[in-house]
């Protein structure tokens, strides 16, 4: 029999194996201390100011202005914490406004917020599936879907679950034949996809998708964390970007932790009646407090900002460009896309982890991603563009890559 001295001892072993592991694997990760505000440059302890070109700040609303004093003026009028669920005591004036401003963006009836979109995540599918039901799954969705996924069928037995190749439509269209053939989906056809991929920085092709959905009668779902603010003529999202609606999407996940301010927090947003729902049963809302008020006074403002400056937009366009254009012409493979996210194939996660100390060292912030977050021989330095940066601080990205080349 285990004593409790036996299983701490065993705990105390294996945790230092696996940390010991990802230790002598390149793998261990150490986090860095930004003393100061979020921007285009930033303070990081040890280093001094350096180029932030590793953070989800996509229209440089972190630190504007009126974003933080919208979030002061929250605070002082509705105090640190919401100290209740939405349910009991925890919807304030903030809650809905915030929500109906998500819902104008997007042009759909109705939002719901929670304090991340992983918790949004894990609340729609347990929530809003049946058994019978079928999740199908772009391969590479993010984690907090796969999580969601994962959950519903856990929750909701027999719930299936499936995963398409990604972005292959040949593929999704062969899992949604065998999901209609199948005796076990009776209940609804979910098709799930990112609008953008973090890590490839990719589009999910939404308007086949959309088409498929319609062929087979399948309910349409986008997570457009890293597309919200970034994607489309005024930044509504990668729905925008294909020319879609609203609408034409049967349901949105999303962030307010990336473009609208960065502070937190998550949302669903789609018809007034999968909220209805989500707000009676979804478990995330339930049993947790509430987004804080602060948090949702600043993401107001920064949505207001977005919808009223499509410059910024605009700006952020040229910028990714600016880049790119850079970076090709040092001589490194960037993935092509139209977002902010340029990730550098470099090879090996060896490689890109010391690639990344370089260029900090440089005075860049630019993270190396390898093995397993990315396939063996794929790995990347994700440089993550910003309305904020300025030309002198792309032009020191480029000019770090190429003494980065140079080395190589």
């Amino acid at each position: 029999m285990t004593t409790a001295t036996d299983g701490s001892t065993c705990f105390k072993q294996r945790t230092e194996a696996i940390l010991s592991e990802l230790d002598a694997t390149g793998q261990l990760k150490h986090l860095q201390t930004i003393e100061g505000a979020m921007g285009p440059s930033i303070t990081l302890r040890g280093y001094g100011e350096v180029d932030c070109f590793c953070s989800n700040n996509y229209l440089g609303l972190a630190n504007h202005p009126d974003v933080v004093t919208a979030g002061i003026e929250g605070l002082q009028r509705y105090g640190a914490g919401t100290a209740s669920v939405r349910f009991i005591c925890g919807t304030f004036e903030p809650h809905e406004r915030l929500e109906s401003t998500i819902a104008e963006m997007l042009g759909v009836e109705a939002s719901y917020t929670f304090v991340s979109c992983w918790t949004a995540s894990e609340a729609l599918f347990p929530t809003l599936c049946d058994p019978g039901d079928i999740i199908i799954s772009d391969a590479l969705n993010h984690a907090c879907i796969i999580d969601g996924m994962r959950l519903a069928t856990v929750i909701k037995k027999g719930v299936q679950k499936a995963v398409y190749r990604h972005s292959d439509m040949t593929d999704l269209r062969r899992v949604l034949e065998e999901a209609r053939a199948s005796e076990a989906v009776t209940g609804v056809m979910w098709v799930v996809t990112d609008g953008v991929f973090s890590m490839e920085g990719d589009l999910g092709n939404l308007p086949e998708i959309r088409a498929l959905c319609d062929e087979f009668g399948a309910m349409l779902v986008v997570d457009d964390s890293h597309g919200t603010g970034v994607m489309g003529e005024t930044g509504r999202g990668t729905h925008e970007y294909w020319g879609m609606k609203g609408s034409d999407i049967d349901l949105f996940t999303g962030t307010l932790g990336k473009a609208l301010g960065g502070g937190a927090g998550g949302y669903i947003a789609g018809s007034r009646a999968a909220i209805d729902l989500i707000v009676q049963r979804g478990r995330p809302t339930l049993f947790s407090n509430a987004l804080p008020v602060t948090v949702a006074c600043s993401a107001t403002k920064a949505i207001e900002i977005l919808m009223s400056e499509p410059e910024r937009v605009a700006k952020l366009r040229s910028n990714v460009a600016a880049a790119r254009a850079g970076i090709r012409d040092v001589g490194f493979e960037v993935l092509e896309s139209p977002t902010a996210i340029c990730p550098i194939i470099v090879g090996e996660t060896a490689t890109a982890i010391s690639m990344s100390n370089r260029l900090l060292e440089a005075g860049v912030f630019a993270i190396g991603f390898g093995y397993p977050v990315v396939p063996e021989g794929e790995a990347r330095i994700r440089v993550q563009i910003s309305a904020a940066h300025e030309s002198q601080h792309i032009h020191r990205l480029v000019e770090a890559l190429r003494v980065l080349k140079s080395e190589s």
